[in-house]
């Protein structure tokens, strides 16, 4: 839609009240696209204290956030949400999730007041055709999320959702079902994956790790 198109539209709107006219405008811009298309970020979390540590990983994490684009909303999708299908946070306002134990409580203490989004999670699910979506009101914001996130935007006034993984796939699903959720991009959402690709610190040999020079003490 063209901006004269646009003026036409609205100069033929018939003025029966505010709320009528805003449901008309909001009608009239959905065919508007965004100017710039967002990036996709990956951001290895590391440790969990890195939430509330001063070092050189959360320091590019606040550096990227002052050097991109401001999006309207986040779609994180985390390591630490992994389910039997695929789900979008659908709350206006998720918890913040200490899925974690072992460290100090100063790192419990810590929460991230992002609200929801409940349209983009709606939307979200409209775009993907490969599965369907689930829309969930009991997850929140896990620390895959959340510790990295607060890095790129400390007032927690950026929307955030957040994508589960489901278990039964593989990668190649993931990938293409990701390339169904491109369109947000367009609209000023950021997606940011968070996790680590090997994460699985069950399956470490602890007892090994001076064997093959990782220099744990």
């Amino acid at each position: 839609m063209t901006r004269s198109q646009f003026l036409k539209l609205m100069a033929t709107i018939p003025l029966t009240g505010a709320a009528m006219k805003l449901g008309y405008l909001e009608q009239a811009t959905k065919g508007f696209s965004s100017t710039e298309k967002m990036p996709v970020l990956f951001l290895g979390h590391g440790s969990p204290m890195n939430a509330i540590e001063e070092n050189e990983f959360v320091a590019g994490f606040r550096k990227v956030g002052s050097e991109i684009t401001r999006p309207t909303a986040i779609l994180c999708i985390s390591a630490h949400w992994e389910t039997q299908g695929t789900f979008v946070t659908a709350m206006e306002k998720p918890r913040t999730i200490h899925d974690f134990g072992g460290f100090p409580k100063a790192l419990f203490d810590v929460q991230y007041p992002a609200p929801g989004n409940p349209e983009l999670a709606k939307e979200t699910k409209s775009l993907v055709s490969k599965t369907e979506v689930g829309l969930d009101e009991k997850w929140g914001l896990d620390h895959g999320a959340w510790s990295v996130i607060k890095h790129l935007y400390p007032d927690a006034d950026v929307p955030v959702i957040q994508m589960s993984l489901d278990y039964r796939q593989n990668a190649q699903w993931h990938y293409e079902l990701a390339k169904e959720l491109s369109a947000l991009r367009r609209k000023g959402v950021l997606i940011v994956g968070s996790g680590n690709m090997v994460h699985n610190l069950g399956k470490v040999a602890w007892d090994r790790l001076k064997e093959v020079g990782c220099g744990y003490d």
